[in-house]
C-alpha cells in the first residue's frame, strides 16, 4: 500500500479511503533468523510506545496491514511479520506450513525481538496463529484481536479463496494481476496498484508472479491443520482480554461462530465491522481501528 510509479501512495490511498492521520511515517524493513530460516518484517513508530504484533492473512504479507499502521504508529510501535512462505520471507524448503511449524515461529521471533506484555493481531491465517499461541502463553500478551477467523469456516468462502489461488500464477504484466485483484477486491485501480508490488514479484524471463510460495497455490494440496475441535479447545484457554471482529459482507467467518467464541472465550467482545468482506482491515481501516482502539482504551 506503499508507493508505486502507477498507483496511489499509501498516504493518498489512506486518505482515499478515510483514514485519518497526523504525521507521514514510514515503515523500515527489517530481517532476522530464526529455527534457521530468513523472517522479513516491517517496523512503525518509537519502539519506547507499547508494541503491536500483526499476523497478515494466507497469499499476502505484512504490507497488508498498511492502512491500520500508518496511524496506530503514532501511538504505537508495530511490527508486522511476513509469515513463513509469504512476502519476502523465506520459503519451507520441507513444505512444512502447519500451526506448529507457524507456532515455532513466532515463538522464536517474540524471543529474538524480547518481546513482552504485547499486543497481538492476527488476520485470517495470521489469525488461527494468533490465537493458538495465546492459549499456549498465559500471562504475556496485554490482548488479543482476532480478525474474520475462527474454529470453524465456512466452506463457500474457503473455496472462493482457493479457487482465486488456484488461478493461472504466471502472468505477462503487473497489469494482467491487477485486474483479477480489481475484480477480487472490488478496490479502486490506483489503490490496486499502489499496493501490488509488495504481493507480486517479477522473475527474470520477465513473467510476473505472486510473492508466496507455489506450493500453497497448487491445485489439490492442502497442509494439515489443526482440527475445529483442537481450535475450541485452544480459545477456550486465552486468558488475556480479546476483540473478536467480522467483516459484515464475510463468507468465511459466521456471524454464528463469533457468537460462540465470545461465550467461549472469558474476557471477550465481538463486533461486526460494516463494508468489509474477509479482508477487513483493508476494506473498512476506519471502522477496524475504531474497534481496536477501543478494546486499547479498556485495556489501558
Amino acid at each position: 500500500m506503499a508507493s508505486h510509479s502507477l498507483g496511489l501512495t499509501l498516504y493518498q490511498a489512506a486518505r482515499q479511503k478515510g483514514v485519518a492521520f497526523t504525521h507521514e511515517n514510514a515503515h523500515s524493513d527489517h530481517q532476522v533468523r530464526v529455527n534457521g530460516m530468513k523472517f522479513h518484517y516491517l517496523e512503525w513508530g518509537n519502539p519506547a510506545n507499547p508494541t503491536i504484533l500483526m499476523l497478515h492473512g494466507g497469499s499476502q504479507q505484512a504490507h497488508s496491514w498498511d492502512f491500520v499502521s500508518l496511524p496506530l504508529s503514532e501511538q504505537f510501535h508495530i511490527v508486522a511479520l511476513d509469515q513463513r512462505g509469504h512476502g519476502d520471507s523465506d520459503w519451507a524448503a520441507d513444505g512444512d506450513y502447519s500451526t506448529e511449524a507457524h507456532q515455532r515461529d513466532i515463538d522464536g521471533f517474540v524471543q529474538a525481538q524480547g518481546l513482552r506484555d504485547f499486543h497481538l493481531i492476527g488476520h485470517s491465517m495470521g489469525g488461527r496463529n494468533s490465537y493458538v499461541w495465546a492459549s499456549r502463553h498465559p500471562g504475556t500478551l496485554k490482548s488479543l484481536v482476532i480478525v474474520d477467523t475462527g474454529p470453524e469456516g465456512q466452506a463457500r468462502g474457503r473455496n472462493r479463496i482457493q479457487s482465486f489461488r488456484e488461478l493461472p500464477d504466471e502472468l505477462d504484466s503487473l497489469d494482467e494481476f491487477a485486474s483479477r485483484v480489481q475484480e477480487y477486491t472490488g478496490r479502486t485501480r490506483e489503490q490496486v496498484l499502489g499496493a501490488l508490488k509488495y504481493s507480486i514479484r517479477q522473475r527474470p524471463d520477465g513473467k510476473w508472479s505472486w510473492k508466496y510460495d507455489k506450493l500453497l497455490r497448487t491445485p489439490g494440496q492442502r497442509t494439515p491443520q489443526w482440527t475445529p475441535e483442537q481450535l475450541w479447545e485452544a480459545v477456550s484457554r486465552i486468558d488475556c482480554p480479546t476483540l473478536v471482529m467480522r467483516g459484515g459482507d464475510s463468507d468465511i467467518f459466521a456471524d454464528a461462530t463469533m457468537r460462540k467464541m465470545e461465550q467461549v472465550i472469558p474476557q471477550c467482545t465481538t463486533v461486526t465491522v460494516p463494508k468489509a468482506g474477509h479482508l477487513v482491515a483493508g476494506d473498512n481501516p476506519v471502522d477496524f481501528l475504531k474497534a481496536v482502539r477501543g478494546l486499547y482504551q479498556r485495556v489501558g
